[in-house]
């Protein structure tokens, strides 16, 4: 996984996403405090009470599988002389997601944003602050690019419809046919692809969204976006065929589950932006 930086005071920051969550490196944040004890510091965090019911609540908002026994466990010895926690026990403990321990080049101990900025305001006010201003500018950055990618996407769905509409008229549409007529034929074709894609007729969508404008292919992610082009293209070849069309909707949308599973894994790998370091 590759991960995203932020510059805060001088020091950088690594954040990754995970599961469309972002993850800041409490190990980073922790060597404003001391370089070479960062360690030390975030154990120190850990023992004390405050953090452990903030992280405890913050598990059962939004962890169905925390074990909160173990956790109250924690919470009963968290601020006792002999007390002491690192994040892989309370990780491994707990069942705790809002912490997650890596190995490697990036390692060290990573937190959800919600934890991050508890913990930088543990470590100074002030270095929370200008994490949360670069920290929203990486998010700024992350929001720009995903919409310019949907554009080129949603613009490239546009010219191959034009290639899918050209092969519907030459091969499915007769000379005889009326507009009236024709224009169903091209509305059965383009919720062909709905239904292969998005499991539903541009109908249906509007019945399930009537508060939103547009159609259902402008409310299309950007992983729909490429995989509709693709499907658009092939259609066109399906139909030179003769297919029909129950025969033409079962093999797009074979290729449309396909292609989604390994854009949404790609996708979950990969960053978004560029971060400074």
């Amino acid at each position: 996984m590759k991960n995203l930086k932020v510059t805060v005071q001088g020091n950088s920051v690594s954040v990754f996403k995970q599961e469309n969550s972002d993850y800041i490196s409490l190990t980073d944040i922790a060597r404003y405090k001391d370089k070479k004890r960062s360690d030390y510091i975030l154990q120190n965090w850990l023992r004390n009470r405050s953090t452990i019911e903030f992280i405890g609540l913050w598990e059962q908002i939004h962890n169905p599988d925390f074990k909160s026994i173990e956790f109250d466990g924690f919470k009963n010895e968290a601020g006792s002389n002999s007390f002491s926690l690192t994040p892989s026990r309370w990780i491994s403990t707990t069942n705790a997601i809002g912490l997650i321990s890596k190995k490697g080049r990036y390692g060290g101990t990573y937190a959800h944003q919600d934890i991050a900025f508890e913990f930088a305001s543990w470590i100074s006010a002030e270095f929370k602050l200008y994490l949360l201003k670069e920290f929203q500018r990486l998010k700024q950055q992350e929001y720009s690019q995903e919409k310019l990618e949907w554009n080129v996407s949603r613009t490239l769905a546009k010219v191959n419809y034009r290639i899918h509409t050209d092969a519907v008229k030459a091969h499915l549409i007769p000379q005889s046919f009326s507009k009236i007529k024709q224009a169903f034929v091209y509305a059965n074709e383009a919720d062909l692809l709905n239904l292969a894609l998005f499991g539903q007729t541009t109908k249906q969508w509007r019945e399930k969204n009537p508060d939103l404008k547009g159609n259902i292919r402008d409310d299309a992610r950007l992983e729909q976006l490429v995989v509709l082009s693709n499907l658009e293209s092939f259609n066109s070849e399906l139909i030179k065929l003769n297919l029909s069309p129950e025969e033409r909707l079962q093999r797009l949308n074979k290729i449309a589950i396909d292609q989604m599973q390994v854009l949404v894994s790609n996708q979950s790998l990969k960053t978004l932006t560029k971060g400074s370091s």
